[in-house]
């Protein structure tokens, strides 16, 4: 299954007005710049932190490893943008897609979709999701600090829905909603150690994560 969003369309998308139709072209300096962040997380992805080079980018983005200093001042630059955009960007897919809901959506619906979208963005959509995942835990502890408010605020969205869904009658008063928030994201983002296209799909894997959550295993 092909890895398709990449930060081009990531930034096209951020900069299209509304409802007003395409969003305007990119600068050709713009262009190179998202290009290289594209081969950045590809780069990132395969080979993690300590064995990734500007000049392995660099060949992956069809540029001289000199050139990327004009864009990002090192290397520890560019892989704080991949991680970045690797958060922002399954953050704004999973609100987008709760939100277009219908009103009066139930919870469970409303997490349904968040799981769904989640596990879509990450095995499906492109390699920022999986570049964020296995860098964080690689890269120096100063770059995680400035990155994990970023992580908290996703982690912070989740658990307001689980609370919704708790006062709503959804989820049982008795479950630690800070665990199964960890539970959860915990199961969709092993997903990528596992999952093979073909045998089952995305939506189903969702839904049954969805259902083991709400309704148990228990015959």
């Amino acid at each position: 299954m092909a890895r398709h969003r990449t930060a081009a369309k990531a930034e096209a998308r951020r900069r299209a007005p509304g409802d007003a139709g395409e969003a305007p072209p990119l600068r050709k300096s713009e262009a190179t710049r998202l290009r290289i962040l594209d081969a950045a997380a590809r780069v990132f992805a395969q080979r993690g932190y300590a064995d990734t080079r500007l000049s392995d980018i660099a060949q992956e983005a069809g540029t001289f490893a000199g050139s990327i200093y004009y864009y990002f001042e090192s290397r520890e630059e560019l892989v704080e943008e991949v991680l970045r955009l690797g958060v922002t960007g399954v953050f704004e897919a999973v609100r987008d897609k709760v939100e277009a809901l219908p009103p009066g959506a139930s919870y469970r619906d409303k997490l349904t979709v968040a799981i769904e979208t989640h596990l879509s963005f990450t095995l499906a959509e492109n390699y920022f999701a999986t570049a964020n995942q296995r860098l964080f835990a690689q890269v120096p502890g100063e770059i995680r600090l400035r990155h994990i408010h970023v992580h908290r605020a996703y982690g912070n969205y989740w658990r307001r829905l689980l609370e919704g869904a708790r006062r709503a009658g959804e989820i049982r008063r008795d479950i630690d909603l800070s665990v199964l928030r960890l539970q959860i994201l915990g199961a969709i983002n092993w997903t990528m150690e596992w999952y093979k296209p073909g045998k089952r799909t995305i939506e189903q894997i969702a839904n049954q994560l969805a259902t083991t959550v709400f309704d148990g295993v228990a015959a």
